[in-house]
């Protein structure tokens, strides 16, 4: 799974750092830009692998043993009971390696989880950070957190309470969508910096900067293994 950490050049978090003191410059808002690694753990999705590989471990030992009742006439074949143990085992064994793979490779386990519960994920975890990260501290409570987590692929923004007034939630929702489609085109960078520029014009035109404004959060990207 790609860490978020080694994600960025210190040119490109340079970058991001100048399109959020431009972006702010024109409005009395605090963007924060963050990119996470992951924003949920997915035990689910690896059980399900599990159940899968299991299921096929079943199937490839019941036709690789031999029938417990061996040539007519003969009393060499192996007892019922060895190959139903055999077969436990390998649904056990396949269970196993099929969390163990899925919990190291991120495609398959993106495969099986949900859209709605990593959309939900995503979403909590924004809002954790929006918290954690006292960006719904500043004095004219006008922080904007622009959320990108990587594993799910998917984004979110989330606005404190005078920016939900000014803005609303579908420019917010707006805002997002287009950085997603960004994301799909170009790095994660170079997206980031143009969902910044947006919102600062959108967030310029409802909260414009004023003389006594002062920078309240860093503008530094926040990365998050």
């Amino acid at each position: 799974m790609q860490r978020a950490s080694t994600l960025f050049s210190d040119q490109q978090k340079k970058q991001v750092a100048q399109a959020v003191a431009q972006a702010e410059a024109a409005t009395s808002a605090e963007i924060v830009p963050v990119v996470a690694a992951a924003s949920g753990r997915y035990d689910r999705a690896e059980d399900i692998v599990g159940l899968w590989l299991g299921l096929l471990a079943l199937i490839v030992m019941y036709e690789i043993l031999p029938s417990p009742a061996a040539e007519p006439g003969s009393w060499g074949g192996p007892p019922a009971w060895l190959k139903l143990v055999l077969l436990a085992l390998a649904v056990v064994a396949g269970f196993i390696a099929g969390a163990l793979i899925a919990m190291r490779v991120g495609c398959l386990r993106r495969l099986f989880a949900p859209r709605r519960e990593m959309a939900d994920e995503v979403l909590r975890q924004a809002q954790h950070v929006f918290f954690d990260s006292r960006v719904h501290h500043t004095a004219g409570r006008t922080g904007v957190l622009i959320y990108v987590s990587l594993f799910e692929r998917m984004a979110a923004v989330v606005a404190d309470q005078a920016v939900l007034e000014k803005l609303g939630q579908p420019a917010l929702a707006e805002l997002r969508d287009r950085l997603i489609e960004s994301l799909k085109t170009q790095p994660t960078a170079d997206a980031l910096c143009a969902a910044i520029a947006a919102a600062g014009q959108r967030l310029a035109g409802v909260l414009p900067r004023q003389a006594d404004d002062v920078n309240e959060l860093s503008d530094a990207l926040v990365t998050i293994d």
